[in-house]
């Protein structure tokens, strides 16, 4: 069953066709160019360019595929979460395409697609596992008994750790996007330089009906970054070597975080494996962490390529399928959510 998959969750405008387990085209427009100078991604102007970019990209897949609409059984398009104005894009996109072509339409929730990206990569992962989205708009921990049966265990209280990372990146005018970024600055700082508490959690998270027992929360070591920035500059000592060691630290006590998280929650739930995913799992530190302390912890570990741990269509494809070869789709009605969690 060959399935085009449409994402449009934020700022890349995406689009892939998948077979199965099978990538057959997998495309993607970025948008840094428009919102590096805003340190951030700009609701408005994305939207914009989904409008310009969303045709061109659905093409290109079909012709990197060697296919044509007609060889199109399904359409799977992110409608939750994200931005609405950029999801409405995706979304009216593919109802169009459904319409016109009398195929069948299958939503599909962004975390959900972060989620099984390293299913779709390998193939097979041993169940029960523990999965982490790590991005710019979620960090949340699942356990995962099997496809479509996730149970949320964690998610972040404040900002995410990807939105961490942007952030912290603008305060040392190392640019956009940060992850990228800090990582590349890291490589020639010293990641003991700089000290940060971790986080103490009291009362219930206010995004959540109730607190988790592996919440995450970044605003504090990104406040004590800023903290230490301002000193910097009050003492004159914010030099290159400055930066490189702040930003290891950074990075490495982010890092910390969230694989002490993912290895505990394991433990815990006897897990088999451990999977990370989302855009901050393309981060170098973190992918050699969560590899090691599986080893040691005799944990299967499963990591996409980075071509599918940032935002794109081919894991929205993949999970439409796996919705469809259940019997499941939508109608016409399919509309954009802006915030919808998984597994609660």
């Amino acid at each position: 069953m060959i399935v085009l998959g449409i994402e449009s969750s934020c700022d890349e405008t995406a689009a892939a066709i998948v077979n199965g387990h099978h990538i057959l085209a997998n495309e993607i427009a970025t948008q840094h160019d428009i919102h590096e100078k805003f340190g951030g991604v700009v609701p408005e102007l994305a939207s914009r360019r989904h409008l310009e970019n969303i045709i061109p990209v659905i093409n290109s897949a079909l012709s990197k595929a060697h296919l044509t609409f007609n060889d199109i059984d399904a359409i799977a398009v992110t409608y939750a979460p994200g931005l609405v104005g950029s999801l409405l894009v995706g979304i009216s996109a593919a109802k169009g395409l459904a319409f016109s072509l009398n195929k069948p339409l299958i939503g599909v929730n962004h975390l959900e697609g972060h989620l099984n990206a390293a299913l779709l990569h390998t193939g097979t992962i041993e169940y029960p596992y523990i999965g982490i989205v790590v991005s710019g708009g979620h960090t949340s921990l699942y356990l995962v008994k099997k496809m479509g049966d996730y149970t949320l265990l964690g998610a972040t209280r404040d900002d995410a750790a990807g939105e961490a990372f942007d952030k912290v990146a603008k305060l040392m005018n190392l640019g956009y996007p940060g992850g990228p970024a800090i990582d590349k600055c890291a490589q020639s700082g010293d990641n003991k330089r700089f000290a940060f508490t971790k986080p103490r959690f009291s009362g219930k998270a206010t995004h959540m009906p109730q607190a988790k027992p592996y919440d995450f929360s970044f605003s504090g070591i990104k406040t004590a970054v800023r903290n230490y920035v301002l000193d910097a500059k009050k003492t004159h000592s914010l030099d290159s070597q400055f930066v490189s060691d702040l930003a290891a630290s950074f990075q490495s006590n982010t890092v910390n975080i969230l694989t002490t998280h993912l290895i505990d929650a394991a433990l815990r739930h006897k897990a088999k494996a451990i999977v990370i995913s989302g855009g901050v799992a393309a981060n170098n530190e973190l992918r050699e962490q969560v590899k090691n302390q599986a080893i040691k912890n005799n944990l299967l570990y499963y990591i996409p390529p980075i071509s599918l741990c940032t935002d794109n269509a081919a894991m929205i494809a993949f999970v439409g399928h796996y919705y469809l070869s259940q019997g499941n789709s939508d109608d016409i009605t399919l509309n954009a959510i802006s915030t919808m969690e998984i597994g609660i």
